[in-house]
């Protein structure tokens, strides 16, 4: 199994988490190509993917809202951002649905996005914004508003309550609010707000992700091809070989419990820990 196949596997199997991830990396080596400015050292991202304070800008790009989570302003930026979203992701997940979280990730950028646009507006700044911040604090605040005693082991230090960790990277956001990248700190603290909030209401019985869900639902439905069936199916009254019929069950059986086996050892280990054989035949039965 060469690099590229694993890569794939690893996008299968990872889940929206891994996905996400993949998919901002992707977005940042896009830009790399499109909108770096070599000459000046610097990303010079259009008005129709960053996120602009304009009115006249946003009310006619409303989906900047949502695409400017998607790209960064330098590879630190995105490095940083993403060893965050690892963390925070297994942390919710932990505790959380798959679909709930890419809800959240979606509902908590919007949010932000909003709040930057409108606070920029009234203190009368125009600038663009980028960055999945804001959805990666709702993601890792709303883990830490639904268990904030949770021990996390840090290298070098030890074990620390999860609101530690947490409660410092607000405290810095606060103090830089007025020095440097304000509309980026301002968008972050309005990704915490909407995670303590997005998880108050489902402690309350209201799921927010649930508006994600039906979305993706419809478009999923929307482009999905249904099966024709320009004739009638006529019913055959005949009996399928016993010995076939039991073959083919405990082929697949087997097949499937190898299967369940190897995602065992994946939850248990991670993915590294698989021998090339096993890697190979996960990739042919994700096929």
């Amino acid at each position: 199994m060469n690099i590229l196949d694993d890569l794939k596997l690893q996008y299968k199997i990872g889940g929206v988490s891994l996905r996400l991830i993949y998919w901002n990396i992707a977005c940042f080596l896009i830009s790399l190509v499109f909108f770096y400015q070599y000459s000046g050292g610097g990303f010079a991202y259009p008005d129709w993917l960053a996120l602009s304070s304009d009115p006249n800008v946003f009310l006619f790009k409303p989906w900047t809202f949502l695409t400017y989570a998607f790209f960064h302003s330098s590879f630190l930026h995105l490095l940083f951002n993403m060893m965050v979203l690892n963390f925070a992701s297994q942390l919710f997940l932990t505790f959380f649905t798959q679909k709930q979280y890419l809800g959240l990730y979606i509902l908590g950028a919007v949010f932000a996005g909003i709040t930057f646009a409108l606070s920029y507006y009234f203190l009368n700044i125009s600038a663009p914004i980028v960055g999945a911040s804001a959805a990666i604090m709702a993601i890792l605040v709303a883990a830490t508003t639904y268990q904030p005693l949770m021990d996390v082991r840090l290298l070098l230090i030890g074990n620390v309550k999860l609101w530690h960790i947490t409660g410092v990277i607000l405290i810095l956001d606060l103090m830089q609010l007025r020095l440097d990248n304000t509309g980026g700190h301002i968008s972050h603290l309005a990704g915490a707000f909407f995670g303590f909030a997005y998880i108050k209401l489902l402690q309350n019985g209201t799921d927010l992700s649930i508006i994600i869900s039906k979305i993706l639902d419809f478009f999923a439905n929307l482009f999905r091809k249904s099966p024709s069936t320009p004739f009638k199916k006529v019913h055959k009254n005949y009996q399928k070989p016993i010995e076939k019929a039991t073959s083919r069950i405990v082929t697949k059986d087997k097949t499937q419990q190898q299967i369940d086996e190897i995602l065992d050892k994946i939850s248990q280990s991670g993915y590294d820990c698989l021998t090339k054989e096993e890697k190979e035949f996960l990739f042919k039965a994700g096929k």
